[in-house]
């Protein structure tokens, strides 16, 4: 049997706009608890909740933002933030999500690259300073209006969608389209700069309407979501599982805190938990778990980089949630190709990432020859579908790069499929690092440690590390007569480039190890690097 697989398409594609979805929602569950904001105190029916979409859909209408304009959010999680993302959607802006870990020189690219005109953003957020670094890039970039939450910018931007009248806002809601373009995210790019994936309508809500299929959701469940919205994870599989089902979400804090997380569960008698398995690891580390009442717990989510199966055991065992499931994907398709499902056995939805998602098509193939391999073989993981997005945004090549002419997205993974149709990820073709759920290419560091006036070569890794699952080692050569240390180098990346990406090792060399072509062996530079940092532990790790 060949490593190729449909998922089920009984339940028909949502063939609508986020907004009309929406509606049909508040009609249903007009009362029924929407948003909750846990740490700033604010708290949402779906009736209150549409009323508040509209009120910043206006507002965005009267300074000027039309279909198709690009709506920046540079924030950490707030309830307004997940206004901002209905509300672009209601208007036909595309909603351009932001890091909030990004520093100067990636804002700068960002704002460029997609041609933000409006951006929505906090002042400042734990060590970054938004205002100090808009004001850096500020001349150097197409923007024309910054709106500062929780500040008079945000109370005005309301304040001017007073001119704008219902039949305004229903008029353009009923022109969009559900395949029009309505969010970019932001990847790490293997050429040094980002890639703005771009999403339409169609994309996001079917995959978070079968995300949240997948997890059982009905009205009753309340999912606490303490990953980032700025990425698929937090605004998809958080927020749109939750507005197509009438669930509520619940917001434990602007930025994850294992404690506050674990507070919001108890005290909203939470239903459903998501995280990266970091998270998770912190929640299962905190000395006084066992006080919590986390009886309500029932599923979630944990997904972003592998998840190590032990911590997978104790979930389920220790925080009471039996039906917990693995999602596999990434921004380019929406995110989600394949997950486990509430009633799949344990083993599967610890030792695999799933089966194909509803209405996705996948298959596993040779890298070489691009023929399909039989089940049980390794090869790249590769999807199409409803998921695969529209292309990167003003990229063609390197959208063609990614897509091929049959509508195959190449992941660049690389997975075994078993006789049931689970995928178990084994490795990846591309020397991708995944960080604590953070996707990091190497060319990307290297481009900018290039910038050092002392580096003549450069070459980044990912090494095993128990808790991030990996960590960036970055091998530096210097100048003759240069000598350089760890915190150097470091020092350089710090402010420039997100905390993420700073190598937390830095090994100095004359020279790489290479093949008689000259082409260098990351592989080998890897195994070096376990065994002389003491990495072993790390490396046997088992993940799905």
């Amino acid at each position: 049997m060949l490593s190729s697989a449909l998922g089920p398409t009984d339940i028909p594609l949502l063939e609508e706009t986020i907004s009309a979805n929406l509606a049909r929602t508040v009609a249903e569950h007009g009362d029924h608890e929407a948003l909750v904001s846990v740490e700033q105190g604010l708290r949402y029916t779906y009736r209150e909740f549409a009323d508040a979409v509209d009120e910043v859909a206006a507002g965005l209408m009267a300074v000027g933002v039309q279909v198709g304009d690009r709506v920046g959010i540079w924030s950490p999680n707030s309830a307004e933030w997940v206004l901002v993302q209905y509300a672009t959607a209601r208007i036909g802006a595309i909603l351009v999500t932001i890091n909030p870990a990004y520093r100067v020189a990636e804002l700068e690219y960002v704002l460029n690259q997609s041609g933000i005109s409006v951006l929505v953003t906090a002042e400042s957020f734990s060590h970054s300073d938004y205002r100090r670094m808009i004001e850096e890039v500020w001349d150097r970039v197409p923007t024309q209006q910054v709106v500062y939450l929780q500040t008079s910018d945000w109370e005005n931007l309301l304040a001017a969608g007073t001119v704008i009248s219902a039949d305004q806002l229903e008029e353009r809601a009923a022109g969009l389209r559900p395949d029009d373009a309505i969010n970019i995210q932001y990847t790490s790019g293997t050429t040094g700069f980002p890639k703005g994936a771009t999403l339409s309508h169609r994309n996001i809500l079917n995959n978070g309407f079968f995300v949240g299929e997948a997890c059982g959701y009905t009205p009753a469940d309340r999912v606490c979501i303490p990953v980032p919205f700025y990425h698929c994870f937090g605004m998809v599989l958080g927020n749109l599982a939750c507005t197509t089902h009438g669930a509520a979400m619940v917001v434990p804090a602007a930025g994850f805190d294992a404690s506050a997380v674990l507070r919001a569960c108890e005290a909203e008698r939470c239903t459903s938990l998501y995280g990266v398995p970091t998270m998770f690891i912190a929640e299962l580390g905190e000395p006084d778990l066992d006080d919590y009442d986390l009886s309500s717990l029932r599923t979630g989510i944990m997904a972003g980089s592998p998840c190590p199966v032990e911590v997978m055991k104790q979930v389920v065992d220790r925080m009471n949630m039996a039906e917990v499931t693995i999602a596999y994907g990434m921004t380019e398709t929406s995110p989600v190709s394949t997950q486990t499902s509430v009633d799949d056995s344990l083993d599967k939805r610890v030792a695999t990432v799933g089966r194909a998602h509803p209405h996705v098509e996948v298959r596993i193939v040779d890298p070489d020859t691009g023929e399909t391999v039989p089940r049980g073989a390794a090869g790249e993981f590769m999807t199409r579908g409803y998921s695969v997005m529209l292309g990167y945004w003003d990229d063609k090549a390197r959208t063609t790069e990614a897509v091929d002419d049959e509508g195959w997205m190449h992941t660049g993974d690389l997975a075994v499929m078993d006789d049931d149709g689970y995928i178990n990820i084994v490795g990846r073709i591309k020397d991708m690092i995944i960080r604590g759920g953070e996707n990091v290419y190497p060319r990307e560091i290297e481009e900018y440690l290039y910038r050092h006036p002392d580096v003549v070569e450069v070459q980044v890794i990912g090494v095993p590390d128990a808790r991030y699952g990996e960590e960036i080692m970055a091998w530096v050569q210097l100048r003759d007569g240069i000598s350089l240390d760890a915190d150097d180098i470091k020092e350089f990346c710090r402010g420039q480039i997100a905390h993420y990406k700073v190598p937390r090792y830095v090994k100095f060399t004359d020279e790489f190890p290479m093949t008689i072509t000259g082409k260098i062996q990351k592989y080998l530079m890897r195994e070096r690097l376990v065994e002389e940092l003491g990495l072993g532990e790390a490396a046997k790790e088992r993940h799905a």
